[in-house]
């Protein structure tokens, strides 16, 4: 075997190894700029993922998520870190939908979010649907961390497998702090090993996509929206929570009617 055969092996073992568990981060930090404006000091990626600054409008900052590689796969590790600091505007999206795969290695991904906002800035973490494709295993724990002047809003959307095709194991928790004092913590098991029921009529009833939106605003102290059913079909539901916050809970066919159901609760809440 020659050498050049030998630094093809090595690739090969090499990407398999990266394959079992590659461990990818992302970190914006955003901050006002004293003119108006939102200032990126640090926007930091590597492994799977690359972040990328768009033109924003007015004072907000824009950054999109750029995925560089498929997955995530079994065994993969990966980590978003989004803060906004006193004064900053700071939108996060992605490009497109992040699709949860089984991997060579088979084995529990993990995905961990974390946000913090601090008094007088606005966070708004509004990426593309997270697909749980069949034979997945995905772990997603999503944790804002917000001061009591602080606006946020926070948008995940899910797809219980592609077309024609069975979901992978889904399962995931949001939590959402002000100023020390739990606003929102709940959980989410979907697909096979979930306990039972998640797909039954008191749950999904059959629906394929799910998704919720938190917005948390200073003024819903004073006059929050009350409790009330959204949708074409009611199949969303907007619950004012304690302290200055609304979740929006919706379940649609697919993905598009879902995104159409939770921009128009978006639209009313901002």
């Amino acid at each position: 075997m020659g050498p050049g055969a030998h630094r093809r092996l090595d690739r090969r073992v090499s990407t398999h190894q990266a394959r079992a568990g590659v461990r990818s981060v992302a970190r914006v930090v955003a901050r006002g700029d004293g003119r108006g404006g939102t200032a990126l000091p640090v926007l930091e990626s590597e492994g799977s993922f690359a972040l990328r600054r768009t033109r924003g409008a007015g004072a907000q900052a824009r950054v999109l998520l750029v995925g560089a590689m498929g997955g995530p796969l079994g065994g993969d590790h990966c980590t978003f870190e989004a803060h906004a600091e006193e004064g900053a505007h700071l939108h996060v999206g992605s490009v497109a939908a992040t699709i949860a795969l089984p991997g060579q290695s088979g084995g529990e991904a993990r995905q961990d979010v974390r946000l913090t906002v601090a008094d007088g800035a606005r966070l708004d973490w509004l990426p593309e649907q997270l697909i749980s494709a069949g034979g997945s295993d995905l772990r997603v724990t999503t944790r804002a961390e917000l001061a009591p002047g602080a606006h946020l809003v926070l948008r995940e959307e899910q797809m219980l497998g592609r077309a024609g095709e069975q979901p992978g194991r889904l399962a995931g928790r949001l939590t959402v702090w002000r100023a020390g004092r739990p606003l929102l913590d709940q959980e989410l098991a979907c697909g096979p090993g979930a306990p039972g029921g998640w797909d039954g009529p008191a749950v999904l009833a059959g629906h394929r996509a799910l998704g919720q939106l938190v917005v948390v605003r200073p003024d819903f102290d004073r006059d929050k929206p009350a409790a009330c059913l959204l949708g074409e079909s009611g199949t969303a539901a907007l619950t004012p929570l304690a302290g200055p916050a609304v979740l929006v809970t919706a379940v649609a066919p697919d993905g598009l009617r879902l995104r159409r159901t939770l921009d128009l609760a978006l639209a009313r809440l901002t």
